[in-house]
């Protein structure tokens, strides 16, 4: 077992607060990671208000990046000192898995969202008693993380920590989305609604492969000013006249709306927004939502929803590591880090939209 320090969650709803913990040593297919920044994602606290009391106490965090420590005896691949990003957990046998799309992995929900590993177990301790872990394959709002080999991606050592912590989850979710599913080609155009960590990926990445226009949208005007800086057309604000304004501004109808807000309305407003035959890709977590059916048979619109980009982080992140190289998705321009223990001030400069991309890091 070794000393770690963990921002824990004690009941749904409750603040994170920083505590001395434990962790266990790996098993056999297992990687213990030394945390050097994490992101924080709206997924952490969307699931943290809503998380069931019975796996409380609980540590969150899903966008790792680290230097691996240790390695279990069957691990492949990883050596200690290979910088690493980690992402979320699949079993690599399942049908889904086996085609490349473990983000729909069959076991998804018990390696990810269970509270533990799939077998119930966690590496987690404090005071004595089991401290639930497992989120996403990894729960890195802490020092360390224990996490199966698949859920840890080797990147390049030039690679910023903060840059590194984002692909796990948002950019990845955000580009892959573009990349895998909708993979425009160029000069197509491409709306993406809610210009957030996860929306501005997508609009890099849109950017990246030649779309034109590209137009995002947002009610915060720092964000619309920084989408236009990554290479929006035009960025507007949600209200009144938006779905004209899109339109127009895409000749009648966008090709692709990457939809990021979860908000209903805002769906549905995609929906007229696109041109016959256009597609639309649903990424944020939400209720309900209800749609004209004949609107959608009249224009002929495909409807994805997308998890984590549809991705292959083994594929994708080192693609995305590539493109930043290149200056082509300067993914750096989102974060703003804090230091670990500061993880309330982050949460809140998150929420009330001043920060795009919180990254904690760790002294």
């Amino acid at each position: 077992m070794r000393h770690v320090r963990a921002a824990v969650v004690e009941a749904p709803g409750a603040p994170f607060t920083v505590r001395d913990a434990e962790i266990e040593e790996p098993r056999p297919y297992e990687v213990l990671v030394r945390m050097t920044a994490v992101g924080v994602c709206h997924t952490d606290l969307a699931m943290r208000d809503t998380w069931p009391r019975r796996l409380t106490p609980m540590v969150f965090g899903h966008e790792g990046a680290g230097r691996v420590e240790a390695v279990g005896a069957e691990v492949t691949g990883l050596a200690p000192g290979d910088r690493v990003c980690l992402t979320f957990a699949s079993c690599g046998t399942c049908e889904q898995c086996a085609g490349n799309h473990p983000a729909y992995c069959r076991t998804a929900r018990d390696r990810n969202l269970s509270g533990g590993r799939d077998d119930g177990t966690t590496p987690l301790s404090l005071d004595g008693a089991p401290l639930h872990a497992g989120f996403f394959g990894q729960s890195s709002f802490a020092t360390y993380a224990v996490v199966h080999e698949r859920g840890v991606v080797r990147v390049p050592s030039g690679l910023p920590a903060t840059v590194v912590a984002p692909l796990g989850c948002s950019g990845q979710t955000g580009a892959g989305t573009v990349l895998n599913r909708l993979r425009p080609g160029p000069g197509s155009s491409l709306v993406v609604l809610g210009a957030g960590g996860v929306g501005l990926s997508a609009l890099m990445a849109a950017v990246a492969v030649g779309c034109d226009p590209v137009v995002a949208v947002d009610p915060v005007a720092s964000r619309r000013a920084l989408a236009t800086r990554l290479g929006a057309k035009a960025a507007l604000s949600p209200g009144d006249g938006l779905v004209a304004a899109l339109r127009d501004l895409t000749g009648g109808g966008a090709h692709h709306v990457v939809e990021t807000t979860g908000r209903p309305e805002m769906a549905r407003r995609a929906v007229d927004a696109l041109r016959p035959r256009g597609e639309l890709a649903l990424l944020g977590l939400g209720g309900e939502v209800t749609f004209d059916v004949m609107g959608l048979l009249a224009k002929g619109v495909r409807v994805h929803g997308v998890i984590e980009g549809d991705s292959d982080p083994g594929r994708l992140i080192p693609e995305l590591a590539g493109l930043h190289r290149r200056g082509l998705f300067p993914l750096d321009r989102l974060v703003t880090r804090f230091p670990f223990e500061d993880i309330g001030a982050a949460v809140a400069a998150m929420r009330d939209g001043g920060v795009v991309k919180p990254v904690l890091t760790f002294s």
